[in-house]
Parts: structure tokens; sequence; C-alpha cells
């Protein structure tokens, strides 16, 4: 895949690449420069940032709670009786 650079130092990723990172308008990337390489990363605190707050949990239910129900027990968890 190519890209190219505009005039005002912008350049389209291509459709695929915006897929399957899913990247969407607006996303915030961080950019680093490695030994002559761009590396382009989503930023993870963004997205947290926009979702916080939105989901209210039941009454007694914990964060851990709701992850463990989504993941299944993690290595280290306490073992239910």
């Amino acid at each position: 895949m190519e890209a190219t650079v505009a005039e005002r130092g912008q350049i389209t990723l291509p459709k695929e690449v915006r897929d399957a990172l899913g990247l969407t308008k607006g996303t915030k990337l961080t950019i680093e420069i490695d030994h002559g390489k761009v590396i382009l990363r989503k930023n993870v605190r963004d997205a947290i940032a926009r979702v916080r707050g939105r989901f209210k949990l039941p009454d007694g239910e914990t964060t851990d709670d709701a992850m463990r129900d989504l993941r299944g027990r993690a290595p280290g968890d306490p073992v239910e009786p």
C-alpha cells in the first residue's frame, strides 16, 4: 500500500488500514520516529476518555466484576467458592 504526502504535509491512510485499526474521524494517533520509520499508534487513552462515565454498573457490582463477566477469570483472580 502507498500514500502520497499532500502539499500541506497531510496523507490519507488507505481504507484497508483505517478499517483494520478501527480508525474513524477524530481518532487521535501517537506518532513516533524510529530509525527512519514513522510509527502511528492509536491513542488508547483518548478512546477510554471518550467513553468514561457513559456506562452505569448495577448496584453492588464492581468494575472487576464487569470485566470478569466480559473476559472470564484472569490469572491471579481469587477462586470463587
